[in-house]
């Protein structure tokens, strides 16, 4: 199976497509995950990355392309892949049907995650992390720390991220509506497009979604 998962910041991309992969049993891609192993690795591509994001720079679409090119080339992704974060424009998501055509492959569905716009602040914007350890997050209204601005795994001061701040968070969702949304469209044009909402549980979305793609492309 082949999908594309697509949603707005604070969606829980991350978490539903760890999930979904292992569930499907194909690879998840992710374009994070490309750029860390392509610069750590030290790679043409990665270094080349690198240059752009040194200078603050955006990357250029083709060496993203490139990057996931080469990924899904790789002997695990030829039964499938799950892509997260890629395609992130028309112009990606285009380069990829050309890709995916030029191996006579095609893409099974792709997997939009619906949150309403207050509630990816909330999710975003409450969040807390550990000075002392990024990976101890805490939230002001879903996870509470049992002692206020204090980790409870080692004491450490608990603060907001500039990038958690509110105004920051709607200036992504903007980039998000101008940039990435359009691929829906793109997609529904191809009749590809499964929408489903990402408000509950980890466990419940991740249910919704299986059982979405089911009826989309049966049981592989």
């Amino acid at each position: 199976m082949r999908i594309v998962l697509v949603g707005p910041p604070g969606a829980g991309k991350g978490t539903q497509a760890a999930f979904l992969a292992k569930n499907l049993s194909i690879p998840h891609i992710s374009t994070g995950d490309l750029f860390r192993a392509n610069i750590s690795r030290q790679t043409e591509l990665g270094k080349l990355a690198k240059s752009y994001m040194d200078a603050g720079n955006l990357v250029p679409d083709e060496v993203t392309i490139a990057m996931a090119k080469d990924r899904m080339e790789q002997p695990d992704a030829q039964g499938g892949f799950l892509l997260d974060g890629f395609p992130r424009n028309v112009s990606q998501a285009e380069a990829l049907d050309d890709m995916l055509e030029a191996e006579g492959m095609k893409l099974d569905a792709v997997l939009d995650l619906e949150v309403p716009e207050d509630e990816v602040v909330k999710r975003i914007a409450g969040r807390r992390v550990c000075r002392n350890d990024s990976s101890h997050v805490f939230h002001v209204s879903y996870k509470t720390p049992k002692q206020e601005g204090v980790c409870d795994i080692c004491g450490g001061e608990l603060y907001q991220r500039d990038d958690d701040s509110e105004e920051t968070v709607r200036k992504r969702l903007e980039v998000y509506h101008t940039q990435t949304e359009p691929i829906i469209d793109y997609y529904k044009a191809q009749g590809l497009v499964v929408t489903i909402s990402a408000l509950g549980k980890v466990e419940e979305v991740t249910a919704r979604a299986m059982e979405a793609l089911r009826q989309k492309v049966g049981d592989r």
